[in-house]
């Protein structure tokens, strides 16, 4: 994306060419009305990533546009948050004099919050010393007169946290506040006002469930917190050592006492509950005291195994948040045969993009 072109006028338009190209993608599984959750038009990520090219003395921020096979100079960056945009320029005037700090460095991560925090992570390819922990700890004590931030820098096996390496995000979802530690080099939801729609969808399709609730992929216990109040029980799946420490402080901090996370796979849970393997993890755990009525599933780009296709088609309900839709529907092709489409909603994560998000509710005939 050059961010010198975005055309913030015709963000409706671009929103409508995805809702027609979903609707014709699900034409063969359903001709429900797609519910459409726009995205603000612009400032609306709240995690972003830069290189850095050095020039002589000069420093800057950059992205590569392919289309026209160049560096773009980005000084500001029109879809990240009023807050990276400030950031950006608070910290490159402080990298530009600073050789220490300058010296190859390489990319810049930030990663931002509704709530006013802010991470800022610096890559290099060098190894960082004392030098760079003394000048480090300077920068940051500068910018925090200004910004509520952390600072973190990493380099080949080397990872240096000046405080700690998270943010603390505050959602209001459904009229309610929800608090989630966001870990730095995790998966976070990219857009935030979006992501509260998200979750408010997924709250009112599930609002009359009974009996208890699976979710697979649950990374730092995004949806399943917010959901936990419409279902008996909650168990979730996750495999990321830093997600799972994310979900339990976020499960304690809002309060809830019906979920249980368990580190491991989607693949291997699916063995599991299949009686194929036994796991250590699962000990001491009662799997048969859950009445899973509905499964939820969030999974990567590539959609379900073939496996986890036939799990979620043992589940009366199935919440099925998709980054993928065509990976969704080689899915459909399969769980159609016991399932039908009973809400479908389009989430416009990325604006100006061709990448569409979406959900369905799907319920067994």
């Amino acid at each position: 994306m050059n961010p010198n072109q975005l055309n913030t006028e015709n963000y409706d338009s671009q929103l409508e060419i995805k809702r027609l190209k979903l609707k014709e993608l699900f034409s063969d599984y359903t001709n429900l009305e797609i519910e459409v959750f726009a995205s603000a038009p612009s400032h609306y990520r709240m995690r972003t990533e830069f290189r850095v090219w050095h020039e002589g003395e000069d420093l800057f921020y950059y992205m590569f546009d392919k289309g026209a096979d160049e560096k773009i100079r980005t000084e500001q960056f029109l879809p990240a948050s009023l807050l990276i945009n400030q950031m950006m320029t608070a910290l490159m005037d402080e990298l530009r004099p600073n050789h220490t700090l300058r010296h190859k460095l390489f990319q810049v991560d930030f990663l931002s919050t509704m709530s006013g925090e802010i991470l800022v992570s610096l890559l290099y390819h060098r190894q960082l010393d004392n030098n760079w922990i003394t000048e480090a700890k300077l920068l940051k004590e500068r910018l925090s007169a200004k910004f509520k931030m952390n600072l973190v820098g990493r380099a080949r096996k080397q990872k240096f946290d000046l405080d700690h390496d998270f943010v603390i995000e505050e959602l209001l979802v459904a009229g309610k506040k929800l608090i989630y530690k966001q870990v730095e080099n995790s998966f976070t939801q990219p857009n935030a006002g979006v992501a509260t729609k998200m979750l408010e969808w997924a709250i009112d399709v599930t609002k009359k469930s009974e009996g208890d609730l699976l979710e697979l992929y649950c990374g730092n216990g995004n949806f399943s917190i917010a959901l936990a109040p419409n279902f008996r029980k909650v168990l979730a799946t996750e495999l990321a050592g830093p997600s799972v420490d994310a979900a339990q402080y976020n499960i304690e901090v809002n309060g809830i006492d019906n979920l249980q996370i368990i580190r491991m796979s989607a693949e291997d849970f699916t063995d599991a509950m299949a009686g194929k393997r036994e796991y250590y993890r699962l000990k001491g755990i009662d799997l048969k005291s859950y009445d899973c009525n509905t499964i939820f599933v969030d999974p990567p780009r590539a959609g379900l195994d073939d496996n986890t296709v036939k799990l979620v088609q043992n589940y009366n309900h199935i919440l099925y948040i998709s980054c993928n839709p065509n990976t969704l529907i080689e899915n459909l092709a399969t769980i159609s045969t016991t399932h039908k489409i009973k809400r479908i909603a389009l989430f416009d994560q990325f604006p100006y993009t061709d990448h569409m998000e979406c959900g369905v509710l799907l319920e067994r005939f």
